[in-house]
């Protein structure tokens, strides 16, 4: 018998609630897969080291790992108005010399970050920190830092730490390409073979229209990996990262990752990927 494919994504509702059919067998034809649980900047170190089969990354982290891995089209998250925020203790504050904390610099917050800032702070900031999300909030609210880039959850509680948005990265990014946001990416090893990558792309997309076919199915498993986030939380979560874009990348978003990543590289901050590798 097979060995289980080997997949770690986050305890995040939008992944737990993508992933919730294929993860406990729901599938008729698909074995349920090993899972294990890690936040994304665990997740991209996995894949630049090469462990286990499937993960879910940054696209900030994919043009490190694309020689091992293969960028599926399906079970990501891709979307508009659901951009990472920059916060700070007082409105309109400036960064110049500042310290800003981010969650991590391999993530795609971090690219779209250092794109928009590009323009927005042209004297620079004084020191980059990088921070686990959860202390984010806090250190900006304490004084620790003079402003923290946050995502996911964040932006529905961010206003209960004191802390106002200076910019969001998600209305620059748009405003400025008209494409949807790339955050995160599923990638399994190319190794697998093209076949049995098409057959988890199709077990994958099959997991996602599980879910929207029976959205309480899941909620158990989501409210139990959730870290005692509000469960209307959780909702508004799920609507915000898994829509169309989760199902098929499609010609948008695929458009959306080639502009990520060229613009990325062409400001020094990742390698240069040939688009052609994005797609096989």
């Amino acid at each position: 018998m097979a060995e289980p494919l080997r997949i770690a994504y986050s305890p995040c509702p939008n992944d737990t609630f993508v992933f919730h059919a294929w993860a406990h067998g729901l599938l008729p034809g698909a074995a349920a897969p090993e899972v294990r649980f890690a936040d994304i900047d665990i997740t991209n170190g996995l894949a630049e080291r090469g462990e286990l089969d499937v993960l879910k990354i940054s696209y900030g982290q994919l043009p490190w790992v694309l020689d091992e891995y293969a960028l599926l089209p399906c079970g990501g998250a891709l979307g508009r108005g659901c951009g990472p925020l920059v916060l700070t203790r007082e409105p309109g504050a400036d960064l110049t010399g500042g310290t800003v904390a981010v969650p991590s610099e391999r993530s795609t917050a971090y690219l779209l970050f250092r794109l928009w800032a590009a323009g927005a702070v042209p004297g620079g900031f004084g020191k980059i920190v990088v921070l686990p999300f959860h202390e984010i909030m806090p250190a900006v609210r304490d004084g620790l830092v003079d402003a923290g880039l946050v995502i996911h959850e964040a932006r529905f509680t961010y206003q209960r730490y004191g802390l106002h948005s200076l910019a969001d990265m998600g209305e620059a990014w748009e405003a400025a390409t008209g494409l949807p946001i790339p955050l995160g990416a599923i990638v399994a090893r190319r190794s697998l073979g093209a076949d049995r990558l098409r057959e988890l792309a199709a077990t994958i997309r099959a997991s996602v229209e599980a879910a929207w076919a029976d959205p309480a199915a899941s909620r158990a498993y989501v409210l139990e990996h959730a870290q005692e986030m509000d469960p209307a939380v959780a909702d508004q979560h799920i609507g915000l990262y898994v829509n169309a874009f989760t199902a098929d990348l499609g010609e948008e978003g695929y458009a959306a990752v080639e502009t990520l990543l060229t613009r990325a590289a062409a400001e020094g901050l990742v390698p240069a990927v040939d688009p052609g590798a994005l797609r096989g």
